[in-house]
Protein backbone atom coordinates (compact mmCIF):
# COMPACT_ATOMS: atom_id res chain seq x y z
CA UNK A 1 0.00 0.00 0.00
CA UNK A 2 1.29 3.29 -0.51
CA UNK A 3 0.22 6.75 0.59
CA UNK A 4 -2.47 8.74 -1.18
CA UNK A 5 -0.02 10.67 -3.10
CA UNK A 6 1.95 7.76 -4.56
CA UNK A 7 5.04 8.42 -2.35
CA UNK A 8 6.56 6.42 0.59
CA UNK A 9 5.26 3.29 2.89
CA UNK A 10 1.52 3.84 4.69
CA UNK A 11 1.49 5.10 7.87
CA UNK A 12 -1.83 6.26 8.45
CA UNK A 13 -5.05 4.12 8.39
CA UNK A 14 -6.51 7.04 6.90
CA UNK A 15 -4.92 6.49 3.62
CA UNK A 16 -6.70 4.90 0.79
CA UNK A 17 -5.05 2.72 -1.84
CA UNK A 18 -4.88 4.93 -5.08
CA UNK A 19 -7.20 3.70 -7.80
CA UNK A 20 -9.64 1.77 -4.66
CA UNK A 21 -13.25 2.76 -4.41
CA UNK A 22 -12.94 4.73 -1.25
CA UNK A 23 -10.26 6.59 -2.43
CA UNK A 24 -12.09 7.84 -5.67
CA UNK A 25 -15.13 8.92 -3.87
CA UNK A 26 -13.67 10.43 -0.95
CA UNK A 27 -11.44 12.66 -3.55
CA UNK A 28 -14.12 13.93 -5.05
CA UNK A 29 -15.94 14.77 -1.82
CA UNK A 30 -13.28 16.60 -0.63
CA UNK A 31 -12.20 18.22 -3.75
CA UNK A 32 -15.61 19.49 -4.35
CA UNK A 33 -14.83 20.78 -0.45
CA UNK A 34 -12.11 22.88 -1.27
CA UNK A 35 -9.60 20.97 0.42
CA UNK A 36 -5.77 20.91 -1.52
CA UNK A 37 -4.61 17.71 -2.85
CA UNK A 38 -1.44 17.90 -1.05
CA UNK A 39 -3.72 17.83 2.27
CA UNK A 40 -5.20 14.21 1.42
CA UNK A 41 -2.02 12.39 2.64
CA UNK A 42 -1.96 14.31 6.12
CA UNK A 43 -3.11 12.76 9.59
CA UNK A 44 -6.97 13.35 9.61
CA UNK A 45 -8.13 14.65 13.25
CA UNK A 46 -12.07 14.46 14.46
CA UNK A 47 -12.47 17.72 16.28
CA UNK A 48 -15.62 16.26 18.33
CA UNK A 49 -17.37 19.16 18.95
CA UNK A 50 -21.11 19.39 20.57
CA UNK A 51 -21.86 22.79 20.15
CA UNK A 52 -25.43 23.77 20.33
CA UNK A 53 -27.60 26.75 20.78
CA UNK A 54 -30.21 25.09 22.81
CA UNK A 55 -27.56 25.76 26.30
CA UNK A 56 -24.92 28.28 27.47
CA UNK A 57 -22.87 24.95 28.11
CA UNK A 58 -22.01 24.61 24.48
CA UNK A 59 -22.52 28.07 23.23
CA UNK A 60 -18.76 28.91 22.75
CA UNK A 61 -17.43 26.04 21.37
CA UNK A 62 -17.33 26.57 17.92
CA UNK A 63 -14.74 29.10 18.61
CA UNK A 64 -13.48 26.60 20.76
CA UNK A 65 -13.56 24.21 17.95
CA UNK A 66 -11.92 26.98 15.49
CA UNK A 67 -8.66 27.31 17.71
CA UNK A 68 -7.81 23.95 17.95
CA UNK A 69 -8.83 23.41 13.90
CA UNK A 70 -6.20 26.22 13.62
CA UNK A 71 -3.66 24.36 15.43
CA UNK A 72 -3.78 21.27 14.15
CA UNK A 73 -3.57 22.62 10.45
CA UNK A 74 -0.09 24.71 11.71
CA UNK A 75 1.08 21.92 12.98
CA UNK A 76 0.59 19.59 9.90
CA UNK A 77 -3.15 17.90 10.28
CA UNK A 78 -6.16 17.93 8.53
CA UNK A 79 -9.10 18.77 10.84
CA UNK A 80 -12.73 17.52 10.50
CA UNK A 81 -15.24 18.63 12.90
CA UNK A 82 -17.91 16.12 13.32
CA UNK A 83 -20.96 17.33 15.81
CA UNK A 84 -22.76 15.12 18.09
CA UNK A 85 -25.68 15.53 20.49
CA UNK A 86 -25.59 18.34 22.76
CA UNK A 87 -27.52 17.03 25.81
CA UNK A 88 -27.64 19.71 29.09
CA UNK A 89 -29.06 18.89 32.10
CA UNK A 90 -31.02 22.04 32.66
CA UNK A 91 -32.75 22.36 28.98
CA UNK A 92 -32.80 18.23 27.90
CA UNK A 93 -34.40 17.35 31.39
CA UNK A 94 -37.00 19.10 30.23
CA UNK A 95 -38.68 16.55 28.23
CA UNK A 96 -40.10 13.11 29.98
CA UNK A 97 -38.62 14.41 33.60
CA UNK A 98 -35.04 14.11 32.16
CA UNK A 99 -35.43 10.64 31.01
CA UNK A 100 -33.44 11.40 27.75
CA UNK A 101 -30.14 12.34 29.84
CA UNK A 102 -28.58 9.42 30.66
CA UNK A 103 -29.49 7.46 27.66
CA UNK A 104 -27.55 10.60 25.64
CA UNK A 105 -24.19 9.96 26.94
CA UNK A 106 -24.19 6.22 25.27
CA UNK A 107 -25.86 7.75 22.05
CA UNK A 108 -22.78 10.13 22.41
CA UNK A 109 -20.25 6.93 22.05
CA UNK A 110 -22.36 5.60 19.41
CA UNK A 111 -22.69 8.72 16.96
CA UNK A 112 -18.30 9.04 17.27
CA UNK A 113 -17.79 5.21 16.81
CA UNK A 114 -19.88 6.12 13.67
CA UNK A 115 -18.34 8.91 12.21
CA UNK A 116 -14.99 8.33 13.17
CA UNK A 117 -14.37 4.79 12.57
CA UNK A 118 -16.89 5.43 9.34
CA UNK A 119 -14.46 8.07 8.28
CA UNK A 120 -11.42 5.97 9.09
CA UNK A 121 -10.21 8.87 11.08
CA UNK A 122 -6.54 8.66 12.15
CA UNK A 123 -6.74 10.45 15.82
CA UNK A 124 -9.82 12.67 17.96
CA UNK A 125 -9.64 16.07 19.69
CA UNK A 126 -13.35 15.84 22.18
CA UNK A 127 -14.22 19.11 23.38
CA UNK A 128 -15.55 18.24 26.25
CA UNK A 129 -19.07 20.49 28.56
CA UNK A 130 -21.83 19.33 29.98
CA UNK A 131 -22.61 16.46 32.30
CA UNK A 132 -22.84 13.79 29.72
CA UNK A 133 -20.47 14.91 27.16
CA UNK A 134 -17.47 14.32 28.87
CA UNK A 135 -17.79 10.65 30.02
CA UNK A 136 -19.28 10.12 27.00
CA UNK A 137 -16.26 11.23 24.98
CA UNK A 138 -14.38 9.31 27.50
CA UNK A 139 -16.12 6.32 26.90
CA UNK A 140 -15.86 6.83 22.95
CA UNK A 141 -12.09 7.07 23.54
CA UNK A 142 -12.12 3.74 25.16
CA UNK A 143 -13.71 2.42 22.64
CA UNK A 144 -11.73 3.56 19.52
CA UNK A 145 -8.66 3.12 20.98
CA UNK A 146 -7.63 5.73 18.67
CA UNK A 147 -4.89 9.01 20.16
CA UNK A 148 -7.43 10.88 22.10
CA UNK A 149 -6.87 13.63 23.92
CA UNK A 150 -9.88 15.54 25.92
CA UNK A 151 -10.34 19.77 26.03
CA UNK A 152 -12.36 20.81 28.93
CA UNK A 153 -14.28 23.67 27.83
CA UNK A 154 -14.55 25.64 31.01
CA UNK A 155 -17.25 26.68 33.51
CA UNK A 156 -19.51 29.74 33.86
CA UNK A 157 -19.58 32.58 36.27
CA UNK A 158 -22.35 33.77 38.33
CA UNK A 159 -23.64 37.26 38.79
CA UNK A 160 -24.80 39.31 41.86
CA UNK A 161 -28.17 40.23 42.85
CA UNK A 162 -30.00 42.47 46.21
CA UNK A 163 -26.28 42.21 47.80
CA UNK A 164 -25.19 38.83 46.80
CA UNK A 165 -23.40 36.27 44.84
CA UNK A 166 -26.41 34.23 42.85
CA UNK A 167 -25.31 31.12 40.75
CA UNK A 168 -27.08 28.65 39.14
CA UNK A 169 -26.87 26.40 42.41
CA UNK A 170 -28.75 29.06 44.16
CA UNK A 171 -31.27 29.49 41.42
CA UNK A 172 -31.68 25.69 41.83
CA UNK A 173 -32.79 25.58 45.24
CA UNK A 174 -34.49 28.77 44.80
CA UNK A 175 -37.54 26.54 43.22
CA UNK A 176 -37.48 25.19 47.12
CA UNK A 177 -37.34 28.17 48.91
CA UNK A 178 -40.26 29.69 46.42
CA UNK A 179 -42.73 26.91 47.62
CA UNK A 180 -41.70 27.35 51.11
CA UNK A 181 -42.65 30.34 51.00
CA UNK A 182 -39.81 32.09 51.88
CA UNK A 183 -38.64 33.76 48.64
CA UNK A 184 -41.12 35.69 45.96
CA UNK A 185 -41.35 34.49 42.83
CA UNK A 186 -40.32 37.98 41.72
CA UNK A 187 -37.02 37.55 43.47
CA UNK A 188 -36.36 34.16 41.97
CA UNK A 189 -37.29 36.19 38.45
CA UNK A 190 -34.70 38.53 39.37
CA UNK A 191 -31.95 35.47 40.31
CA UNK A 192 -32.50 33.61 36.90
CA UNK A 193 -31.53 37.14 35.02
CA UNK A 194 -28.34 37.13 37.07
CA UNK A 195 -27.43 33.77 37.95
CA UNK A 196 -25.18 32.74 34.45
CA UNK A 197 -22.48 35.27 33.43
CA UNK A 198 -20.88 33.71 30.30
CA UNK A 199 -20.52 30.35 28.95
CA UNK A 200 -19.51 27.21 30.16
CA UNK A 201 -20.54 24.30 32.49
CA UNK A 202 -22.59 24.91 35.33
CA UNK A 203 -20.30 26.63 38.52
CA UNK A 204 -19.75 24.50 41.32
CA UNK A 205 -18.24 20.53 41.90
CA UNK A 206 -21.79 19.41 39.31
CA UNK A 207 -21.09 16.77 37.67
CA UNK A 208 -19.62 18.69 34.10
CA UNK A 209 -17.01 19.99 36.60
CA UNK A 210 -15.97 16.97 38.48
CA UNK A 211 -15.69 14.88 34.88
CA UNK A 212 -13.72 17.51 33.42
CA UNK A 213 -11.43 17.15 36.46
CA UNK A 214 -11.77 13.67 36.22
CA UNK A 215 -10.12 13.75 32.50
CA UNK A 216 -7.47 15.77 33.96
CA UNK A 217 -6.67 12.93 37.01
CA UNK A 218 -7.19 10.29 34.44
CA UNK A 219 -4.11 11.61 31.94
CA UNK A 220 -6.50 12.53 29.21
CA UNK A 221 -6.11 16.15 29.32
CA UNK A 222 -2.62 18.25 29.05
CA UNK A 223 -1.77 19.16 32.99
CA UNK A 224 -3.76 22.27 34.27
CA UNK A 225 -6.85 22.10 31.99
CA UNK A 226 -9.73 21.80 34.42
CA UNK A 227 -11.62 23.19 35.92
CA UNK A 228 -11.11 26.32 33.56
CA UNK A 229 -13.22 29.24 32.89
CA UNK A 230 -15.07 29.32 29.88
CA UNK A 231 -14.32 31.50 27.37
CA UNK A 232 -10.91 32.68 29.19
CA UNK A 233 -7.62 32.53 27.67
CA UNK A 234 -6.28 29.56 30.00
CA UNK A 235 -8.73 27.61 28.18
CA UNK A 236 -7.93 29.12 24.27
CA UNK A 237 -4.17 28.34 25.17
CA UNK A 238 -4.89 24.77 26.44
CA UNK A 239 -7.55 24.21 23.35
CA UNK A 240 -4.42 25.54 21.13
CA UNK A 241 -1.98 23.03 22.72
CA UNK A 242 -4.37 20.11 22.48
CA UNK A 243 -4.06 20.60 18.60
CA UNK A 244 -0.86 20.72 18.88
CA UNK A 245 -0.30 17.53 20.62
CA UNK A 246 -2.86 15.27 18.94
CA UNK A 247 -0.43 15.25 15.94
CA UNK A 248 2.47 14.26 18.67
CA UNK A 249 0.35 11.64 19.79
CA UNK A 250 -0.49 10.01 16.98
CA UNK A 251 3.13 9.76 15.72
CA UNK A 252 4.24 8.37 18.74
CA UNK A 253 1.26 5.78 18.50
CA UNK A 254 0.15 6.67 22.15
CA UNK A 255 -3.77 5.69 22.17
CA UNK A 256 -6.24 5.95 24.52
CA UNK A 257 -6.06 2.97 26.41
CA UNK A 258 -2.67 2.90 26.76
CA UNK A 259 -3.61 6.06 29.09
CA UNK A 260 -6.85 4.68 30.35
CA UNK A 261 -5.04 1.66 32.42
CA UNK A 262 -6.07 0.19 35.86
CA UNK A 263 -4.18 2.61 37.39
CA UNK A 264 -5.29 5.87 36.21
CA UNK A 265 -8.77 4.72 37.23
CA UNK A 266 -7.76 4.21 40.83
CA UNK A 267 -5.93 8.16 40.52
CA UNK A 268 -9.25 9.09 39.35
CA UNK A 269 -11.47 7.50 42.22
CA UNK A 270 -8.86 8.86 44.86
CA UNK A 271 -9.16 12.76 43.34
CA UNK A 272 -13.02 12.44 43.32
CA UNK A 273 -12.73 10.89 47.13
CA UNK A 274 -10.37 14.21 47.90
CA UNK A 275 -12.87 16.69 46.49
CA UNK A 276 -16.24 15.06 47.38
CA UNK A 277 -17.61 15.01 43.39
CA UNK A 278 -20.85 14.41 41.71
CA UNK A 279 -21.98 10.98 43.07
CA UNK A 280 -22.54 10.25 39.41
CA UNK A 281 -18.70 10.23 38.76
CA UNK A 282 -19.18 6.44 39.93
CA UNK A 283 -21.26 5.24 37.25
CA UNK A 284 -19.46 6.76 34.78
CA UNK A 285 -15.85 5.89 36.09
CA UNK A 286 -17.39 2.25 35.02
CA UNK A 287 -18.47 2.82 32.21
CA UNK A 288 -15.02 4.37 30.52
CA UNK A 289 -13.61 1.89 32.58
CA UNK A 290 -15.58 -0.34 30.79
CA UNK A 291 -15.10 0.82 27.36
CA UNK A 292 -11.26 0.86 27.59
CA UNK A 293 -11.65 -2.67 28.94
CA UNK A 294 -9.20 -1.95 31.92
CA UNK A 295 -9.36 -5.11 34.46
CA UNK A 296 -10.77 -2.60 37.57
CA UNK A 297 -13.25 -2.03 40.04
CA UNK A 298 -14.79 1.07 40.61
CA UNK A 299 -17.05 0.49 43.27
CA UNK A 300 -14.18 -1.66 45.21
CA UNK A 301 -11.71 1.22 44.63
CA UNK A 302 -13.83 3.87 45.69
CA UNK A 303 -14.45 1.57 49.60
CA UNK A 304 -10.63 1.16 49.15
CA UNK A 305 -10.50 4.67 48.51
CA UNK A 306 -12.67 5.97 51.39
CA UNK A 307 -10.20 4.44 53.90
CA UNK A 308 -7.31 6.34 52.49
CA UNK A 309 -8.23 9.37 51.13
CA UNK A 310 -9.64 12.77 53.01
CA UNK A 311 -11.30 15.89 52.27
CA UNK A 312 -8.62 18.03 50.61
CA UNK A 313 -11.28 20.94 49.51
CA UNK A 314 -14.90 22.41 50.36
CA UNK A 315 -15.91 23.41 46.86
CA UNK A 316 -19.33 24.38 46.40
CA UNK A 317 -21.43 22.86 47.29
CA UNK A 318 -19.37 21.18 49.50
CA UNK A 319 -18.50 24.30 51.65
CA UNK A 320 -17.88 27.61 50.85
CA UNK A 321 -15.17 27.72 48.19
CA UNK A 322 -16.43 28.70 44.33
CA UNK A 323 -15.19 27.01 41.81
CA UNK A 324 -12.48 30.25 40.46
CA UNK A 325 -10.98 29.58 43.92
CA UNK A 326 -9.97 25.93 43.10
CA UNK A 327 -8.99 26.99 39.59
CA UNK A 328 -6.70 29.58 41.23
CA UNK A 329 -5.39 27.24 44.19
CA UNK A 330 -4.07 24.80 41.33
CA UNK A 331 -7.28 23.66 40.11
CA UNK A 332 -6.67 18.98 39.36
CA UNK A 333 -3.41 19.39 38.96
CA UNK A 334 -3.00 21.19 42.62
CA UNK A 335 -5.37 18.11 43.90
CA UNK A 336 -2.90 15.85 42.33
CA UNK A 337 0.08 16.76 43.63
CA UNK A 338 -1.33 16.76 47.08
CA UNK A 339 -2.43 13.37 46.91
CA UNK A 340 0.75 12.30 45.19
CA UNK A 341 1.75 9.44 47.93
CA UNK A 342 -1.43 8.00 46.56
CA UNK A 343 -0.94 7.73 43.68
CA UNK A 344 0.33 5.28 40.62
CA UNK A 345 2.58 6.27 38.02
CA UNK A 346 1.76 5.75 34.08
CA UNK A 347 1.15 7.50 30.92
CA UNK A 348 -0.51 10.10 30.18
CA UNK A 349 -1.60 12.32 26.96
CA UNK A 350 1.74 14.56 27.92
CA UNK A 351 4.59 13.07 30.07
CA UNK A 352 3.75 10.20 33.19
CA UNK A 353 1.63 10.82 35.92
CA UNK A 354 4.93 11.70 38.25
CA UNK A 355 6.61 13.95 35.78
CA UNK A 356 3.93 16.22 35.34
CA UNK A 357 3.29 16.32 39.07
CA UNK A 358 6.73 17.07 39.70
CA UNK A 359 6.31 20.28 37.18
CA UNK A 360 3.15 21.57 38.97
CA UNK A 361 3.73 23.97 41.54
CA UNK A 362 2.42 23.08 45.01
CA UNK A 363 -1.37 24.26 45.30
CA UNK A 364 -2.67 26.74 47.55
CA UNK A 365 -3.47 25.25 51.25
CA UNK A 366 -5.75 28.01 51.84
CA UNK A 367 -8.25 26.35 49.42
CA UNK A 368 -6.31 22.86 48.91
CA UNK A 369 -5.36 20.81 52.09
CA UNK A 370 -2.65 18.30 52.54
CA UNK A 371 -2.88 14.38 53.68
CA UNK A 372 -1.48 15.74 57.03
CA UNK A 373 -3.80 18.63 57.03
CA UNK A 374 -7.17 17.71 55.64
CA UNK A 375 -9.90 20.24 55.24
CA UNK A 376 -12.06 17.36 56.70
CA UNK A 377 -10.94 13.27 58.14
CA UNK A 378 -13.38 11.91 56.40
CA UNK A 379 -13.68 11.02 52.78
CA UNK A 380 -15.50 13.17 50.29
CA UNK A 381 -17.53 10.37 48.62
CA UNK A 382 -18.27 7.14 50.34
CA UNK A 383 -20.10 3.97 49.18
CA UNK A 384 -22.76 2.22 51.83
CA UNK A 385 -24.27 -0.84 51.81
CA UNK A 386 -26.99 -2.92 53.39
CA UNK A 387 -30.05 -4.53 52.57
CA UNK A 388 -31.61 -1.89 50.92
CA UNK A 389 -28.57 -1.86 48.82
CA UNK A 390 -26.61 -5.09 48.67
CA UNK A 391 -24.23 -3.70 45.82
CA UNK A 392 -24.06 -0.50 46.95
CA UNK A 393 -25.40 3.21 46.97
CA UNK A 394 -23.25 6.68 46.63
CA UNK A 395 -23.08 9.27 49.19
CA UNK A 396 -21.38 12.62 48.36
CA UNK A 397 -19.99 12.53 52.17
CA UNK A 398 -18.47 16.23 51.81
CA UNK A 399 -22.38 18.04 51.06
CA UNK A 400 -23.98 16.43 54.14
CA UNK A 401 -23.83 18.84 57.31
CA UNK A 402 -20.82 16.90 59.34
CA UNK A 403 -23.08 16.89 62.10
CA UNK A 404 -25.32 14.38 60.70
CA UNK A 405 -24.13 11.17 60.38
CA UNK A 406 -26.89 8.94 61.50
CA UNK A 407 -30.91 8.95 60.31
CA UNK A 408 -33.61 7.06 60.71
CA UNK A 409 -37.04 7.80 60.35
CA UNK A 410 -40.46 6.70 57.63
CA UNK A 411 -39.95 6.08 53.95
CA UNK A 412 -42.45 7.98 51.98
CA UNK A 413 -42.96 6.20 48.80
CA UNK A 414 -43.03 8.76 45.77
CA UNK A 415 -42.46 7.15 42.11
CA UNK A 416 -42.56 10.21 40.21
CA UNK A 417 -40.39 13.32 41.43
CA UNK A 418 -43.19 16.00 40.07
CA UNK A 419 -45.40 14.14 42.64
CA UNK A 420 -42.73 14.42 45.75
CA UNK A 421 -42.20 18.33 44.80
CA UNK A 422 -46.05 19.18 44.46
CA UNK A 423 -46.25 17.17 48.11
CA UNK A 424 -43.33 19.28 49.66
CA UNK A 425 -45.06 22.45 48.52
CA UNK A 426 -47.83 21.21 50.27
CA UNK A 427 -46.53 20.73 52.96
CA UNK A 428 -47.04 17.17 53.41
CA UNK A 429 -43.60 16.19 53.87
CA UNK A 430 -42.28 16.37 57.26
CA UNK A 431 -38.84 16.29 59.61
CA UNK A 432 -37.88 13.16 59.91
CA UNK A 433 -39.13 11.55 56.84
CA UNK A 434 -36.70 9.11 54.19
CA UNK A 435 -38.29 10.33 50.90
CA UNK A 436 -37.93 6.88 48.74
CA UNK A 437 -37.45 8.22 45.23
CA UNK A 438 -37.94 5.01 42.85
CA UNK A 439 -38.35 3.36 39.73
CA UNK A 440 -36.15 6.79 38.01
CA UNK A 441 -33.11 4.32 37.54
CA UNK A 442 -32.08 3.25 33.93
CA UNK A 443 -34.07 0.86 33.85
CA UNK A 444 -36.63 1.93 35.44
CA UNK A 445 -37.54 5.14 33.68
CA UNK A 446 -36.50 4.20 31.04
CA UNK A 447 -33.53 6.32 31.23
CA UNK A 448 -32.99 7.82 34.67
CA UNK A 449 -35.42 10.03 35.98
CA UNK A 450 -34.18 13.60 37.58
CA UNK A 451 -34.61 13.54 40.89
CA UNK A 452 -32.38 16.30 41.61
CA UNK A 453 -35.08 19.07 41.52
CA UNK A 454 -36.86 17.55 44.03
CA UNK A 455 -33.72 17.21 46.66
CA UNK A 456 -32.60 21.03 45.64
CA UNK A 457 -36.32 22.20 46.22
CA UNK A 458 -35.58 20.22 49.42
CA UNK A 459 -33.08 22.16 50.55
CA UNK A 460 -34.46 25.68 49.58
CA UNK A 461 -37.21 25.11 51.45
CA UNK A 462 -35.48 24.33 54.40
CA UNK A 463 -35.66 20.83 55.07
CA UNK A 464 -32.55 19.27 53.95
CA UNK A 465 -30.95 19.26 57.11
CA UNK A 466 -34.13 17.33 58.32
CA UNK A 467 -35.28 14.85 55.81
CA UNK A 468 -33.52 12.31 53.72
CA UNK A 469 -33.68 11.15 50.03
CA UNK A 470 -32.78 7.30 48.88
CA UNK A 471 -32.74 7.09 45.43
CA UNK A 472 -32.09 5.38 42.28
CA UNK A 473 -32.47 8.13 39.68
CA UNK A 474 -30.49 11.19 38.44
CA UNK A 475 -29.28 13.61 41.18
CA UNK A 476 -26.67 16.54 40.67
CA UNK A 477 -23.44 16.71 41.41
CA UNK A 478 -24.85 20.51 43.18
CA UNK A 479 -27.21 18.54 45.06
CA UNK A 480 -26.33 18.87 49.07
CA UNK A 481 -28.49 17.55 52.14
CA UNK A 482 -28.84 13.95 53.32
CA UNK A 483 -28.92 12.23 50.18
CA UNK A 484 -28.69 8.69 49.06
CA UNK A 485 -27.86 8.07 45.29
CA UNK A 486 -27.25 5.53 42.79
CA UNK A 487 -29.07 2.35 44.70
CA UNK A 488 -28.01 -0.74 43.55
CA UNK A 489 -29.87 -2.76 42.75
CA UNK A 490 -32.25 -0.14 41.21
CA UNK A 491 -35.91 -0.72 42.21
CA UNK A 492 -36.57 -1.54 38.48
CA UNK A 493 -34.65 -4.59 38.48
CA UNK A 494 -36.44 -5.95 41.41
CA UNK A 495 -33.50 -4.65 44.26
CA UNK A 496 -34.98 -3.99 47.72
CA UNK A 497 -35.87 -0.52 46.93
CA UNK A 498 -39.04 -2.21 45.04
CA UNK A 499 -40.85 -3.41 48.04
CA UNK A 500 -40.39 -0.87 50.92
CA UNK A 501 -43.58 0.13 52.09
CA UNK A 502 -45.05 3.90 53.25
CA UNK A 503 -43.73 4.02 57.03
CA UNK A 504 -41.49 0.98 56.70
CA UNK A 505 -38.52 2.10 59.08
CA UNK A 506 -34.94 3.61 57.25
CA UNK A 507 -31.76 3.57 58.83
CA UNK A 508 -28.56 5.40 57.53
CA UNK A 509 -25.37 5.17 59.50
CA UNK A 510 -22.69 7.59 57.09
CA UNK A 511 -20.11 6.32 59.97
CA UNK A 512 -21.14 2.48 59.24
CA UNK A 513 -21.79 2.81 55.72
CA UNK A 514 -24.62 1.39 55.91
CA UNK A 515 -28.54 1.88 54.82
CA UNK A 516 -30.89 -0.42 56.00
CA UNK A 517 -35.06 -0.83 56.24
CA UNK A 518 -36.01 -2.27 59.31
CA UNK A 519 -37.51 -5.97 58.32
CA UNK A 520 -36.46 -8.95 59.04
CA UNK A 521 -34.51 -11.22 56.01
CA UNK A 522 -37.47 -13.40 56.30
CA UNK A 523 -40.26 -10.68 55.41
CA UNK A 524 -37.92 -8.40 53.01
CA UNK A 525 -37.19 -11.85 51.17
CA UNK A 526 -41.02 -12.98 51.07
CA UNK A 527 -41.50 -9.15 49.45
CA UNK A 528 -38.91 -9.96 47.15
CA UNK A 529 -40.55 -13.03 45.96
CA UNK A 530 -43.69 -11.70 45.70
CA UNK A 531 -42.54 -8.56 43.51
CA UNK A 532 -43.52 -8.47 39.78
CA UNK A 533 -41.41 -6.20 37.44
CA UNK A 534 -43.14 -3.22 35.70
CA UNK A 535 -44.87 -3.71 32.51
CA UNK A 536 -43.23 -3.40 29.52
CA UNK A 537 -42.50 0.45 28.66
CA UNK A 538 -45.33 2.69 26.86
CA UNK A 539 -42.39 4.71 25.73
CA UNK A 540 -41.20 4.25 21.32
CA UNK A 541 -38.13 5.37 19.84
CA UNK A 542 -35.20 5.70 21.69
CA UNK A 543 -35.88 5.45 25.26
CA UNK A 544 -37.72 2.15 24.27
CA UNK A 545 -33.80 0.69 22.57
CA UNK A 546 -32.34 1.99 24.96
CA UNK A 547 -34.57 0.37 28.05
CA UNK A 548 -33.92 -3.05 26.02
CA UNK A 549 -29.90 -2.56 26.01
CA UNK A 550 -29.33 -0.63 29.29
CA UNK A 551 -27.25 -2.93 31.87
CA UNK A 552 -27.66 -1.81 35.59
CA UNK A 553 -26.15 0.82 37.43
CA UNK A 554 -23.55 -1.52 38.76
CA UNK A 555 -22.15 -1.83 35.26
CA UNK A 556 -22.09 1.84 34.50
CA UNK A 557 -25.39 1.73 32.59
CA UNK A 558 -23.44 0.71 29.40
CA UNK A 559 -25.28 -0.44 26.82
CA UNK A 560 -25.35 -4.19 25.83
CA UNK A 561 -23.05 -4.63 23.02
CA UNK A 562 -21.06 -1.28 24.03
CA UNK A 563 -18.73 -3.74 26.66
Amino acid sequence: MTRENGTGPARLRSDFRPGSTRWAVRRAQWLAMGIAEEDFAKPKIAVVNSSSTLSICFSHLDAVSRVVQEAIRAAGGLPFEIRTVAPSDFVTSAGKQGRYLMPSRDLLVNDVEVQVEGAVLDAVVFLASCDKTTPGQLMAAGRLDLPAIIVPCGYQLGGACGGRDVDIEDLYKGVGTVLAGRMTLEDLTEWSRVAIRGPGVCAGLGTANSMHILAEALGMTLPGAAPVRGGSEAMARNAAASGRRILELLAAGVTARQVLTPAAFRNAVRVATALGLSVNCVRHLIAAAIEAEAEVDILAEFRAAADLVPLLAEIRPNGPRRIEELEAAGGARGVLRALRPLLEDGPTVAGSVMERLEAAPEPDPAVIGSLDRPVRAEPGIILIRGNLAPIGAIVKLAAVPPDIRRFEGPARIFEDEDAAIAALGAGGIRPGDVIVLRMLGPLGGPGTVFAASFMAALVGSGLGEQVAVVTDGELSGLNRGITIGQIMPEAAEGGPLAVVEEGDRVRIDLCAREIAVDLDDGMLAARLAAWKPPPPTRERGWLRQYRALVQPLSRGAVLRGGD
